[in-house]
């Protein structure tokens, strides 16, 4: 009579039996989207809402929400693009204009923007033309950061939309707030003090 061996279970085996955490799968989905194209991670939210799997009635509202989220990444783009391209074309006429002075002796250009109708005086001394060329430095650098930080956001936000997009968050979340006792006491005796124990049910 034969006898069939138990089957040792592989470690290719318990990999196929693994739990899988599908808010992980999808944060993952959306992060590598939304690096890739700002705005791309919202759009595959989206998606999810319409899968059905979404727990809570309100989906129209959720997705206006999504919309407007993409209006607002490409509409900060859009202003720091055009703050970028001011702040660049005004450091760039001052940096001209003081150029112009070192080379000739601190008078203004006549042919720039800062010359009076005299042709001879100017509306900003040198100081003044330095500070302001050194003024729209700084708005180009901030401005700079600025992009880094709406691409962050829109990382960010992207991941934790589709890790919320699998919690339970319809009409049966509840909460309960008890009176309780905490134990504040040293090693070898007990002191009681009032507390507030708060239970979420989901």
């Amino acid at each position: 009579m034969k006898v069939d061996s138990p089957k040792v279970m592989t470690r290719r085996d318990s990999m196929k039996a693994k739990y899988v955490n599908p808010g992980k799968v999808a944060g993952r989905k959306a992060v590598i989207k939304s690096l890739i194209l700002p705005g791309l991670g919202q759009i595959y939210n989206m998606q999810l809402l319409n899968d059905g799997s979404r727990a809570g009635k309100n989906l129209t509202f959720q997705r206006i929400y999504t919309i407007g989220k993409i209006g607002a990444i490409y509409g900060g783009f859009t202003v720091l693009t055009l703050s970028f391209i001011e702040s660049s074309k005004q450091y760039n006429l001052y940096l001209t204009e003081l150029q112009y002075r070192n080379e000739n002796n601190n008078r203004p250009d006549p042919n720039g923007p800062f010359v009076n109708p005299d042709k001879i005086t100017s509306r900003y001394s040198t100081q003044g033309i330095t500070t302001g060329k050194d003024t729209y430095r700084r708005n180009k650098q901030i401005v700079l950061f600025s992009y880094g930080l709406v691409y962050f956001a829109n990382v960010v936000d992207a991941y934790v939309a589709a890790r919320l997009h699998f919690f339970n968050i319809d009409d049966t979340l509840s909460f309960k707030v008890l009176p309780t006792m905490i134990n504040s006491n040293s090693i070898y005796s007990f002191n009681a003090t009032p507390a507030i124990k708060l239970s979420l049910t989901f």
